[in-house]
């Protein structure tokens, strides 16, 4: 399966505009409140429609995964070669605090590895990709340019998410030479490394395989490394769905 990523750029656009239109349209959005206590908005609800209605359409054959689904039994998700992985609604807490750092990501995944990666960075009109063709960065209405994780460096900067504290990864974090630390929300940590602006993205904390899928796969491809933080390969579909930690670095 090769799929053209034409397409899929497509529909994270689209999702993107319909979460514009709830954030432009509500400044104080109704918020309720998952099992699991994260925050759902009508944002996640439209977005996670047409994402899967577009790629329904279009690969009517490949099961999909997405935080804003049903959850599907491991006895059938094992059975996958292929899926689709999607985060309606990446960093709805910076959507909530309408900060502008939230994003559509579509992953997809082939025996549990990312290998195809879209991330739509609406309050920037942004796309970020990633295939086998290489990662690229692209402004809505411009053309894509490729990017390259920045290997070179012996001055890191390392970046960590807005939402979420640092201060217990701080220990990993000392054995790389960093002399910087930023805060980004989202999935748009990766993209940063991606295009050669961070060097290391360490998270100790929980996250969710969709959190991570597209993000890995953009930056696996501009030449990052995406391990788990025992420096073992990090894989995808596992029977519990939430990542423990993982870093994101250049390949020095």
């Amino acid at each position: 399966m090769q799929p053209e990523i034409g397409p899929i750029l497509d529909i994270a656009v689209k999702a993107g505009a319909a979460v514009m239109w709830v954030y432009n349209d509500n400044p104080e959005p109704d918020v309720t409140f998952k099992e699991d206590e994260s925050p759902l908005t009508l944002a996640d609800k439209i977005s996670h429609e047409i994402i899967v209605l577009g790629l329904t359409e279009l690969y009517p054959g490949v099961p999909i995964l997405s935080e804003e689904g049903a959850a599907i039994d491991f006895e059938i998700r094992k059975e996958w070669e292929y899926y689709w992985c999607v985060d309606p609604l990446d960093g709805t807490k910076e959507f909530i605090n309408r900060n502008g750092e939230f994003t559509v990501n579509i992953a997809l995944i082939h025996k549990n590895v990312p290998v195809l990666g879209v991330i739509f960075v609406p309050c920037m009109n942004t796309l970020y990709f990633g295939s086998g063709k290489g990662s690229f960065k692209q402004r809505l209405g411009e053309n894509p340019v490729p990017i390259k994780s920045d290997s070179d460096s012996r001055e890191w900067v390392s970046v960590g998410s807005r939402s979420h504290s640092v201060a217990n990864e701080s220990d990993f974090l000392q054995q790389y030479p960093i002399v910087r630390h930023e805060s980004a929300g989202s999935s748009i940590k990766f993209c940063l490394i991606a295009e050669g602006k961070a060097h290391i993205y360490y998270r100790k904390g929980p996250t969710m395989e969709w959190d991570t899928a597209a993000g890995h796969a953009i930056a696996g491809f501009s030449g990052a490394i995406v391990e788990t933080d025992q420096f073992q390969p990090f894989l995808y579909n596992k029977e519990n769905l939430r990542n423990g930690g993982f870093v994101c670095r250049v390949n020095n």
